[in-house]
């Protein structure tokens, strides 16, 4: 069973993929858009995905505030949560992704990828820790929705 991991941003979602096991979690790519609103062929782009990875369940970044509060952004992934449930008819699962961006910077500036270039994999690499938490929590019996 696959799982498909997103962390949803104002003009891009980066996109990770479960092994067939669900056990890791891989980066496969950052899908683009002009403009923050224009979301149809973001999710046109998503449901390929969900076809040719064979995807059972969708684990959304929600962006939390330190605090535990739900600002705009997280107001826009619940928005998206339903959209994605609505196209795809599968299970979508939030999770908490307070600092997977942060995270996924520090990875890229230790694996001494220029600043110029970071840009282009920070997406994908914060929706392979979207993912990966999740993943262990399912293996470890956490959880943290």
């Amino acid at each position: 069973m696959r799982i498909m991991g997103l962390d949803y941003g104002s003009k891009t979602v980066g996109v990770a993929i479960s092994d067939p096991l669900g056990l890791t979690a891989q980066g496969i790519e950052t899908i683009c858009r002009k403009e923050e609103n224009k979301l149809r062929q973001t999710l046109a782009r998503i449901e390929e995905l969900v076809k040719e990875y064979e995807v059972e369940k969708l684990v959304l970044g929600f962006p939390k505030h330190m605090n535990n509060d739900i600002g705009e952004r997280a107001e826009k992934s619940l928005e998206l949560k339903e959209k994605l449930e609505r196209r795809t008819g599968l299970e979508v699962i939030l999770w908490d992704e307070r600092l997977t961006t942060s995270s996924a910077e520090r990875v890229l500036i230790e694996s001494k990828v220029r600043r110029e270039d970071r840009k282009k994999y920070i997406d994908k690499i914060a929706a392979v820790f979207i993912l990966q938490g999740y993943l262990d929590s399912v293996y470890m019996g956490t959880d943290r929705t």
